[in-house]
């Protein structure tokens, strides 16, 4: 058995109809020179099916607990449950694959088996193939996710990987090959008691406490500093609407060049341009909804403090994102961006893996516990999420198909329905945006946004 942390347990306590709590990807493929597409989807079908060890927890079922959940071993694994074949009528547009990812990632997972499915979708044209995963957030962060699936990636076409990545083999070797980080408990060099029971339950150190106090007046007195804060007056549009558990869902690539050069030339990282495209995009998705705000948009902005680490649950921190919206040049917009996300990362930078954990648990987990209660459109901790997550850094391909796309599935909760999260894939990078299909039913537009807010900042940029 495997405990869950407190963290991983309150996305098992926040779900609802409204609010499925797992994170899901799209992976688009192009299949091998000369293969034929029913004999490789049936193979593909049966080397998922073949997994005999499953790790935690693809074989394990949650068991509530008096003090919690923990992680047991599912003794009657129906395999073809989790595993499942689709098809799109011939030839099946990206509209039509968008469609069906939304349809099953709105769907809650059954509590009663293990809490992942993969469904492998064939009927797209040009020799493409589609697989759709999802799995609970309890049981795993976005950088989790990724790291599983490039388990079953390999930069040689060449290459047949001999077990699925819900082998703990594929565990151990992945393992093996790499120097594992610890994550979870502070050592006690990090620790300065602030209370025994908090020490012993939490590794709270000095630190945290310094770090708690600088947030708080942030928050307090939000004029005199660049810090972003949750619950930090943030405006009410119709993305920080009450939600429904219907869902749309649209990807797109960018050039990861093209992105560098902006980022290069005004002085920041891959991530302030991304959270500037996206503040773009947002404002120029509510200009055209006439509902633009007088006050900044914020973004949940995860970071992740995995390390190496190939622990089950969620390893991450978080920072809150000013996206400048209410400012029409790009160029102020980036920086007013760019100043808080460097506020947020010096205040980071002062805590251990750990207690950046802790940090987050204590300050961006309890937006959980308001959506849960349906007061999420009342009490918006922040607009939207915008996750960045590291992806192949080369040309991938999955027992010789081609990997065209990797595009993450998120979720959306009550006060912020809609949800940016993107992979960096060796040359592009990858976005997938969720939304509530009832308060943002138009939300495909963001696309041609996100394309016109990076034009707009090469433009301010020079480049």
């Amino acid at each position: 058995m495997v405990r869950l942390s407190p963290f991983d347990f309150g996305f098992l306590l926040g779900e609802s109809r409204a609010t499925p709590m797992h994170v899901g990807g799209l992976y688009l493929f192009t299949l091998p020179e000369g293969a034929d597409e029913a004999e490789e989807m049936q193979k593909r079908l049966a080397w998922f099916r073949s997994t005999d060890d499953w790790r935690v927890p693809f074989g394990h079922v949650v068991k509530l607990t008096r003090t919690g959940a923990v992680w047991e071993s599912d003794a009657e694994l129906d395999v073809d449950y989790h595993i499942r074949h689709s098809a799109l009528p011939k030839p099946g547009r990206y509209r039509e694959l968008f469609a069906l990812t939304a349809r099953l990632h709105q769907q809650l997972l059954d509590r009663h088996r293990p809490l992942w499915e993969v469904h492998l979708i064939e009927g797209l044209s040009e020799r493409q193939f589609a697989l759709y995963s999802k799995v609970h957030h309890a049981a795993t962060d976005g950088m989790g996710a990724v790291r599983l699936a490039k388990q079953m990636l390999s930069a040689d076409p060449g290459v047949m990987q001999p077990d699925t990545p819900f082998s703990q083999r594929t565990a151990d070797r992945a393992r093996a090959a790499r120097k594992r980080s610890k994550v979870g408990v502070p050592s006690p060099r990090e620790i300065k008691a602030v209370a025994d029971v908090l020490r012993e339950q939490f590794g709270v150190s000095g630190n945290l406490v310094k770090v708690l106090s600088q947030y708080v007046k942030a928050w307090w007195r939000p004029d005199q500093h660049s810090l972003t804060t949750a619950w930090n007056r943030t405006p009410t549009t119709s993305i920080s609407s009450k939600i429904t558990g219907a869902r749309r869902f649209v990807a797109q690539s960018y050039s990861l060049e093209r992105v560098r050069a902006v980022a290069k030339a005004l002085g920041g990282t891959v991530n302030d341009v991304v959270l500037a495209m996206c503040g773009g995009a947002l404002r120029r998705f509510l200009l055209d909804r006439g509902e633009l705000p007088d006050r900044p948009l914020t973004a949940l902005n995860p970071v992740s403090v995995r390390g190496d680490s190939d622990a089950a649950g969620n390893v991450v921190g978080a920072l809150t994102a000013n996206l400048a919206t209410h400012l029409a040049d790009p160029a102020e917009r980036f920086a007013a961006t760019q100043s808080s996300m460097d506020e947020g990362k010096a205040l980071m930078r002062q805590l251990s893996p750990a207690e950046a954990v802790l940090f987050t648990e204590l300050t961006a987990a309890p937006a959980l516990l308001v959506s849960s209660l349906g007061l999420g459109d009342r009490f918006p901790p922040f607009s939207t999420v915008v996750s960045n997550v590291p992806g192949p850094r080369e040309r991938s391909y999955w027992n010789g198909a081609r990997l065209d796309g990797m595009y993450p599935v998120s979720a959306v909760y009550h006060g912020f329905a809609l949800n940016f999260t993107l992979v960096s894939n060796a040359d592009q990078l990858d976005f997938g945006v969720v939304a509530c299909r009832r308060s943002l039913p138009s939300v495909q537009r963001i696309i041609v946004d996100l394309e016109v807010a990076l034009t707009e900042l090469e433009q301010a940029a020079g480049v």
